[in-house]
C-alpha cells in the first residue's frame, strides 16, 4: 500500500510540475521505491535550480525514507565552498555533482572520495574512474547559438575559432565566465589548448560580453547579440518551454563535450557519513530511470543504451563524431593558470 501511494503521489507531483519545469520522461507507474535507504544525504551540484526541483520530486518518491538535500552553485562556487569547509575538517556534503571531471581528479588525489564499483558502470558510454571514485552522470555540450529571426546563419560564425575572429561579430558576442563556471573553464582550456592564449586576446578584441547564459539568451532575442557561446541544454530548454526560435550551431571545429561526474565523499569527511545511501543513489542516477530524469532536463545521457537525445537535440553519437577534446588532467593541474590568463586578457565586469 505504501508503495502504491508513493507512486500515485509521484504521478500527481510530476504532473503539477509539468507547466513550470522539465517534462519528466519517467514512467511513474513503474518506479522502484528504495525504502531501505535511510538517513540524510546532501548533494552539492552545478545543475540548474529548476532541474534540481524536478529531480527532488522524483528522489523524494524513490527514496521516501532518506532526506536528500541539494545545494546549487556554479562549479567555481562549489570549489570555493569545499576549500573553506576543508579548513574546518569536514565537508557539508555527501555527494558532489559538478560540471566536468577535472575536479574529481583533484578530490581523488586528496583522498576525499569513497570508492564504489557500481553495477551500472558496464552500461556507460563515457570514461569513468576504474577504481570507482567517480562516474559521469550527465553530458553537457558547449555550442554556439543565434537567433534566425534576427540574423541569417551565414551572418554568424560556424566555428569556435571564427566566433573570436570574425570582425562582423565585434561587440555582439557573449559567453559564460570561466572563473565561476566549470563548463566555461573546460571550454577555455580546450580553446587555449587548440589556439593558444591568443584566442583570449581575440575574444577581448571582439569586445566579448562575459555574463550568465540567461542574460546572453535575452540579448539574442532582442538582437543585441548576434551569437553566443552557451550550453546546448540552455537553448533546448528555451525552445521547449517558450517556443523560442533560437538555434544551436554545433561548431565545425568541434563541440566541447563535458561529462559531469558524480562522486561520494568519504564517511570520515562527509556531512552525514552515509556512503551506503550514496551508493544506492549513485546507482539510481546511472540507471535508465535516473538517466530519463537527466534527459528530461535537456542534458544527454551517459548510457550507451539510452534510446533518445534530449528534446530537439541531435543524437549524442553525431555530436561525438566531431569533438574538441579537453585534457582533464591538464585542466586540473592548470586550472588557476588558465583562469588567470583569461581574466588578464578578457575584460570581465565586476
Amino acid at each position: 500500500m505504501k508503495k502504491i501511494l508513493a507512486v500515485l503521489l509521484a504521478a500527481i507531483m510530476v504532473l503539477g510540475l509539468a507547466a513550470c519545469g522539465p517534462k519528466s520522461s519517467i514512467d511513474t507507474e513503474n518506479l522502484e521505491i528504495h525504502e531501505e535507504v535511510t538517513g540524510k544525504v546532501v548533494i552539492y551540484t552545478s545543475m540548474y535550480q529548476d532541474i534540481i526541483e524536478a529531480l527532488q520530486v522524483t528522489l523524494d518518491t524513490v527514496f521516501p525514507n532518506c532526506e536528500i538535500e541539494f545545494f546549487q552553485g556554479g562549479t567555481g562556487t562549489i570549489q570555493s565552498k569545499v576549500t573553506a569547509e576543508l579548513e574546518g575538517g569536514k565537508l557539508g556534503c555527501d555527494i558532489l555533482m559538478v560540471a566536468e571531471p577535472s575536479y574529481a581528479l583533484e578530490l581523488k588525489e586528496l583522498g576525499l572520495l569513497h570508492a564504489y564499483k557500481s553495477p551500472e558502470a558496464k552500461n556507460l558510454a563515457f570514461d569513468y574512474d576504474p577504481d570507482g571514485y567517480w562516474y559521469p552522470v550527465r553530458i553537457s555540450n558547449m555550442v554556439l547559438a543565434y537567433n534566425p529571426d534576427m540574423y541569417s546563419e551565414d551572418e554568424v560564425a560556424s566555428s569556435l575559432y571564427d566566433f573570436a575572429n570574425n570582425s562582423d561579430l565585434k561587440g555582439m558576442i557573449s559567453m559564460s565566465n570561466p572563473l565561476t563556471s566549470g563548463t566555461a573553464l573546460a571550454s577555455a582550456v580546450a580553446l587555449s589548448s587548440n589556439y593558444g592564449y591568443e584566442y583570449f586576446d581575440a575574444l577581448a578584441a571582439q569586445d566579448v560580453m562575459v555574463e550568465s547564459g540567461s542574460v546572453a539568451l535575452t540579448k539574442l532575442e532582442t538582437g543585441e547579440c548576434k551569437e553566443i557561446m552557451i550550453l546546448e541544454e540552455s537553448v533546448l530548454k528555451k525552445r521547449e518551454e517558450e517556443g523560442s526560435k533560437i538555434a544551436c550551431i554545433y561548431p565545425t571545429d568541434g563541440t566541447i563535450v563535458c561529462p559531469s561526474p558524480i562522486m561520494t565523499i568519504n564517511d570520515d569527511m562527509s556531512a552525514n557519513a552515509n556512503s551506503a545511501a550514496c551508493e544506492v543513489i549513485t546507482d539510481w542516477f546511472l540507471s535508465l530511470e535516473g538517466q530519463s530524469a537527466i534527459v528530461a532536463g535537456w542534458m544527454h545521457s551517459v548510457r550507451a543504451d539510452y534510446p533518445e537525445p534530449p528534446y530537439d537535440a541531435i543524437p549524442t553519437s553525431e555530436i561525438l563524431e566531431n569533438v574538441m577534446k579537453v585534457d582533464w588532467e591538464f585542466c586540473y593541474k592548470n586550472r588557476s593558470e588558465v583562469r588567470t590568463a583569461f581574466e588578464e586578457r578578457v575584460k570581465i565586469p565586476e
